[in-house]
């Protein structure tokens, strides 16, 4: 099969690559030996453009396994090192939007959150307290509910902070983990073992051409609650 059919590249230029990772991929390698997004990344470029050689690739953020979404890659180091200031920046330089598909409403349609998180190295899973605890990172998102089903609702979340799990771990504090989270507190998991968090769009100024960009991550394939409230969403706007 084709690089351009495995891979669905929502953006592309000389200097950077974003790919709408599927549920289940990881970005880069790990210790499961599975084949990272990475490879087949640089696999597609190096078939595309003919390319002799190694190819290089650069990595300036990830999604978790279980996530869906738009994710950057950089294409040359220059655009790797700016890339690299820019989300460490994050709030003054990248503007992160997620979807999230929870089961229970949350208790306001709008709302910030700030809780603090201690990462659990052992378990993989980060802990979340609402008051300050030795060792824990403040953790700040906003959400709105975007729309909602019989028994689902979506919320659009933006990130103030970069944390581990940050919204996996701050949407079940608050009772309202993301569908197919067991890590989390959701009741059963998702077919395939995914977790219903999308990165749905990324804006960021272009670190080479100084340009405004924006990129959109559609929805995750073959899922009949991701569309049902996707056309809810778009019948509202």
């Amino acid at each position: 099969m084709a690089r351009e059919k495995i891979l669905e590249v929502l953006y592309e230029d000389n200097h950077i690559i974003a790919i709408n990772k599927r549920r289940g991929d990881i970005v880069q390698g790990d210790k499961t030996g599975d084949e990272p997004l990475s490879e087949r990344v640089k696999a597609y470029i190096k078939e595309k453009y003919k390319k002799p050689g190694d190819v290089y690739l650069g990595l300036p953020h990830r999604l978790d396994r279980p996530v869906s979404g738009v994710v950057i890659f950089a294409k040359t180091s220059k655009a790797l090192t700016r890339l690299n200031v820019m989300f460490q920046q994050k709030d003054e330089q990248i503007n992160k939007i997620y979807w999230a598909i929870v089961s229970k409403c949350p208790r306001l349609e709008e709302e910030v959150l700030t809780h603090y998180m201690l990462k659990n190295e052992e378990k993989n899973k980060s802990n979340v307290f609402d008051k300050k605890k030795k060792g824990a990172k403040e953790a700040i998102l906003e959400y709105k509910l975007l729309t909602r089903t019989q028994n689902y609702f979506l919320l659009e979340v933006k990130l103030h902070t970069g944390r581990h799990h940050q919204i996996r771990g701050q949407l079940a504090k608050i009772g309202c983990p993301i569908r197919g989270d067991l890590k989390y507190g959701y009741l059963h998991a998702n077919k395939g073992k995914g977790i219903d968090l999308h990165a749905r769009e990324i804006s960021f100024i272009h670190p080479i051409k100084q340009e405004p960009i924006t990129i959109k991550a559609p929805m995750p394939k073959n899922d009949n609650l991701w569309k049902e409230l996707y056309h809810l969403v778009i019948g509202k706007s």
